[in-house]
């Protein structure tokens, strides 16, 4: 599992124990904050989908809309890309790219 997100975010998930830094000195997760540079987030998320160790990325919402041509680009089964709320930003399922893609699927 990673994971791109806010602050509050990341460190509720790294107490929860998602937290790993492997051999090589690679984290599995991004804590973006106003002075993240937009590159630092798509290269975070690039490495991600490459690693053969990462099955599932969370990543905040509103970050995801950040990024969305690069998730939208995304199109194989692993790892699964989840967008979840963050404490500032709540959850608005019309941006959520994979319920986009099951609404397509059924015609919608």
């Amino acid at each position: 599992m990673a994971a791109i997100g806010d602050e509050d975010s990341i460190t509720g998930l790294l107490l929860a124990g998602i937290g790993h830094i492997d051999s090589h000195q690679r984290k599995n997760f991004l804590v973006v904050d106003a002075k993240t540079p937009l590159a630092a987030v798509e290269d975070a998320f690039n490495e991600f989908t490459k690693r053969k160790d990462i099955a599932i990325i969370l990543i905040n919402q509103h970050i995801a809309e950040e990024i969305r041509p690069l998730i939208d680009e995304h199109d194989q089964a692993f790892p699964t890309i989840l967008e979840i709320p963050s404490k500032d930003h709540p959850y608005d399922p019309e941006k959520d790219s994979v319920l986009k893609r099951v609404r397509r699927l059924f015609g919608e």
